[in-house]
């Protein structure tokens, strides 16, 4: 079995506040890179509570970098941050693609954390007129190569997103959104019990999940909040500005979009 796993450092339980996940809090942000990598090895752990053999390769998505590598798991491989573009070393030989720590799409009501991609420029992503955050972008691109999604674990809000895409994904929700930041959370232990047991019953249950599909032409828009620039995005192949705050990229390849 060959999984890929993406992390995030806004999902774990006991993290709900933005500072917790910054360079600008470097205390604050090292115990919550501890409180991830705890929750990836879990993860990590009931994948070989089904197959001991597994390889599972997990890339550390978050902007500033939320792998804590001295506590990472001695089993798997990590990909650190660094200049890398989609599919992000994902290819058609996985088995299964997993989320550990994942948070909710910009402007979900009361998700702790919630952004797309950069809680400070985007308000939102559109992906052929749906309303994709990362967890919903990094799907389709995973079924692009026929790949299923299997297993998320982060905030409630963040697996309810999930499963509103993947009707069959097996979710751990380590806390319970109550406002972009603050929530009731688990235990760190009853946390790791959870997503191990889950993220075992998810490589049980690979075959009965089918990849996410969504056909070409793809069609992205995307909006930045008040005061942000819109340059960048107009750099990229096939880039049209609708206004002032929102372009709209379209490819062919949806690597070539911003997933």
């Amino acid at each position: 079995m060959k999984i890929y796993m993406i992390t995030d450092l806004e999902g774990p339980a006991m993290i709900s506040r933005f500072n917790q996940t910054r360079d600008v809090t470097p205390e604050d942000k090292a115990v919550s890179m501890k409180l991830l990598t705890w929750e990836v090895n879990a993860a990590v752990d009931g994948i070989l509570d089904v197959d001991k053999d597994a390889e599972v390769v997990v890339w550390d998505g978050h902007g500033s970098g939320g792998i804590d590598v001295l506590e990472f798991h001695p089993r798997a491989k990590l990909i650190l941050r660094g200049p890398i573009r989609p599919p992000y070393f994902m290819d058609e030989t996985f088995d299964a693609q997993f989320f550990v720590g994942q948070h909710a799409m910009a402007g979900t009501e009361a998700a702790p954390l919630c952004h797309t991609y950069s809680s400070k420029t985007i308000e939102y992503y559109k992906l052929n007129g749906m309303f994709v955050g990362e967890f919903g972008a990094r799907a389709i691109m995973a079924g692009v190569l026929g790949v299923p999604t299997v297993f998320i674990s982060g905030d409630d809000k963040a697996v309810a997103e999930a499963k509103a895409l993947v009707p069959g994904i097996f979710g751990a929700a380590v806390k319970q959104g109550l406002g972009r930041e603050l929530a009731v959370h688990l235990s760190p232990k009853a946390a790791h019990e959870l997503i191990r047991e889950t993220a075992a019953e998810a490589c049980r249950n690979i075959d009965s999940i089918p990849p996410v599909k969504m056909d070409p032409p793809y069609e992205q828009e995307i909006r930045v909040l008040e005061g942000v620039s819109i340059e960048g995005y107009l750099k990229y192949p096939g880039a049209e500005k609708i206004d002032d705050r929102t372009v709209v990229l379209r490819s062919d390849n949806i690597f070539e979009l911003r997933v």
